[in-house]
C-alpha cells in the first residue's frame, strides 16, 4: 500500500542520483522525483495560521494513544493503527504517522514538503480526501493522526482482481476526478496518482492520500518544474521539464485507468531509461477487448500535448466528467456517497487490519526512542504544526488505513513503483534498498509550539 500513505518524499537539492525502493508505501512508496534545480525560486515555505488552527483544543501527545499494530514502516518512521485512549473521542481507531525530525530537517525540500502536507490536509476536506484529526510533535518527532481506513489500498484489489471490469474502474475513476477536480479548484495538483495511493474505507469507497508531492498555488497559466512523482505515471511534461500545470494529474488519471482495465500502465519496462522513452514516444497501443468509449477516453487523457489532454483546458475537471464513459454517472449522487462502490471490505470490527499486510501487522507495536532533539533553531521550522480538527467528533465518520506490502508479481514486468526523490535518483541505475534506522534515548513530550499568525506565503 499503503505502505505509504501519506508518503512524504524527501528530496535533495541536486540533480537526481541514486535512488531507494519503496518499502512502505507510507513513506517513499514509489521513489519521487525532485528536481529542485528547476525550482529553486520556490522553497516553498508555509506559515500555518491561527486563522485555521483550533486554538483551544485538549492537549493531545503519543501518550493519549495505544499502539494496536504495525502498518507500515519506511525510510522516516512508521505507520501504526491507533486507539485514543482520551478526550471525547475516547475509544476511536485511527491512523498514526510518525515522522523523524532529524531525518526531515536535512534538506529544506524535506522540510518544505512535510508541512505542505500537513497544511493541505488541514485545508482540504472532501468526501474523497483522507482526513487529518491530529498533528502534534515532541522534540524529536512528528506525529499525524489521520482517519483509519480499513479498507486497503486500491493496489491490494487490483492485485487480487487482476483486472477490474469497465464499469468497477469507471465507479472509482469517477471518485478520484472528483477529488482531483477539487483540488485542482484550490490551486493544488497532486502529482503522485497511482494504486497505492488510493485507499478504500469501510463502505468501498475511495480516498486520496500521499500528499507529500503536491504542488500549491497552481492558478491559471501558472507553471511548476519540480520533477517529481513516480515514472510509471509521469506525464512527459514533467519528464522533459518543459514546465507543467495541472494537466499532469489528467494524464496520471489515464495511466491509472489504462493500469485497471489492463493490469499494468501503458508505457512500462524493467529499465527507468527505457520507461522513459516509451513515455515519450512509444505508441498506445490498446487491447481490443476494451470498449470504444473506454478507447476515446484513454486517447483524450494519454495526449501527449498537455494544451490538447482532456481536462487540460480552462473547465478542468468538468472536461472529464462530461466524456461519454461516465455518461451512467449520477455526479451528484457520486459526491454524497449515495452510489453503492463495486467491492465492500469484509471487517469484523473497527480495528480489522485483514486489508494490510501480515508482514506488519504481526510486528509488536513499539514508537522507538527519540533520542536527540534536534536544536531550537531547527525546531522552529514546525512552529505551527500542532493541530486538532475543529469538530473531531464530526471527522470521525470514517475509518483509515495504509497498507504496506512488498512487490507484487503483477509489476514484475513493470519499472519498480517507487517515489523518485532528487537528490537520489539516478534514472539509468536499479533501485536500491533504504535501510530503516531508528535513533535511540529519551523521549520527552513538549507542549504544542506557538502558532504563528501571519499571511502564507507563496511557493
Amino acid at each position: 500500500m499503503a505502505e505509504e500513505l501519506f508518503d512524504l518524499d524527501l528530496t535533495e537539492e541536486e540533480v537526481p542520483s541514486d535512488d531507494e525502493p519503496r518499502q512502505d508505501r507510507f513513506f517513499g512508496k514509489q521513489e519521487s522525483l525532485e528536481d529542485t534545480a528547476c525550482d529553486r525560486e520556490v522553497c516553498e515555505s508555509f506559515e500555518l495560521t491561527d486563522n485555521f488552527v483550533n486554538r483551544d483544543p485538549e492537549m493531545t501527545g503519543p501518550e493519549c494513544f495505544q499502539l494496536l499494530r504495525v502498518l507500515g514502516k519506511g525510510a522516516f518512521g512508521k505507520v501504526f493503527q491507533v486507539r485514543k485512549t482520551t478526550g471525547s473521542d475516547n475509544g476511536k481507531i485511527f491512523a498514526m504517522k510518525v515522522l523523524r525530525k532529524a531525518t526531515i530537517v536535512r534538506n529544506a525540500k524535506g522540510t518544505a514538503h512535510t508541512k505542505a502536507e500537513r497544511n493541505i490536509l488541514e485545508g482540504i476536506k472532501h468526501p474523497f480526501i483522507v482526513d487529518l484529526v491530529y498533528a502534534f510533535q515532541t522534540g524529536g518527532k512528528l506525529y499525524l493522526i489521520l482517519e483509519y481506513l480499513s479498507g486497503g489500498e486500491l493496489f491490494m484489489q487490483l492485485e487480487k482482481e487482476g483486472v477490474f471490469l469497465e464499469d468497477t474502474a469507471c465507479f472509482y475513476l469517477a471518485e478520484i476526478t472528483l477529488a482531483l477536480g477539487h483540488l485542482h479548484s484550490h490551486g493544488i495538483i497532486y502529482r503522485d496518482l497511482k494504486p497505492e495511493n488510493v485507499m478504500l474505507n469501510g463502505q468501498g469507497h475511495i480516498k486520496l492520500t500521499d500528499f507529500g508531492l503536491c504542488k500549491e498555488s497552481i492558478h491559471d497559466e501558472a507553471v511548476t518544474h519540480t520533477f517529481c512523482g513516480t515514472i510509471e505515471y509521469m506525464a512527459p511534461e514533467i519528464l522533459t521539464r518543459r514546465g507543467h500545470n495541472r494537466a499532469v494529474d489528467w494524464w496520471s488519471l489515464g495511466t491509472l485507468l489504462y493500469d485497471m482495465m489492463t493490469g499494468a500502465p501503458p508505457f512500462t519496462s524493467r529499465n527507468r531509461k527505457k520507461t522513459t522513452e516509451k513515455i515519450l514516444n512509444a505508441k498506445l497501443r490498446l487491447p481490443p477487448y476494451i470498449t470504444p468509449h473506454a478507447c476515446d477516453l484513454l486517447k483524450k487523457l494519454l495526449k501527449r500535448n498537455p494544451v490538447k489532454r482532456l481536462g487540460g483546458g480552462a473547465n478542468d475537471a468538468q472536461e472529464v466528467q462530461a466524456h461519454p464513459f461516465f455518461k451512467h454517472i449520477c455526479w451528484f449522487e457520486l459526491q454524497e456517497r449515495k452510489l453503492q462502490p463495486p467491492f465492500k471490505p469484509c471487517l469484523q470490527s473497527e480495528d480489522d487490519a485483514s486489508q494490510f499486510d501480515s508482514k506488519f501487522t504481526k510486528q509488536t507495536p513499539l514508537d522507538s526512542p527519540e533520542g536527540a532533539a534536534i536544536s531550537s533553531s531547527a525546531n522552529e521550522a514546525f512552529l505551527g504544526f500542532t493541530y486538532v480538527a475543529p469538530s473531531v467528533l464530526d471527522s470521525l465518520r470514517e475509518p483509515f488505513s495504509f497498507q504496506p506490502k512488498c512487490r507484487s508479481p503483477r509489476r514484475l514486468n513493470s519499472t519498480p513503483h517507487t517515489p523518485i526523490s532528487p537528490g537520489k535518483v539516478n534514472l539509468l541505475e536499479p533501485f536500491s534498498g533504504i535501510a530503516d534506522s531508528e535513533s535511540r534515548g529519551p523521549a520527552k513530550y513538549s507542549a504544542p509550539l506557538p502558532i504563528k499568525s501571519s499571511k502564507k506565503a507563496n511557493r
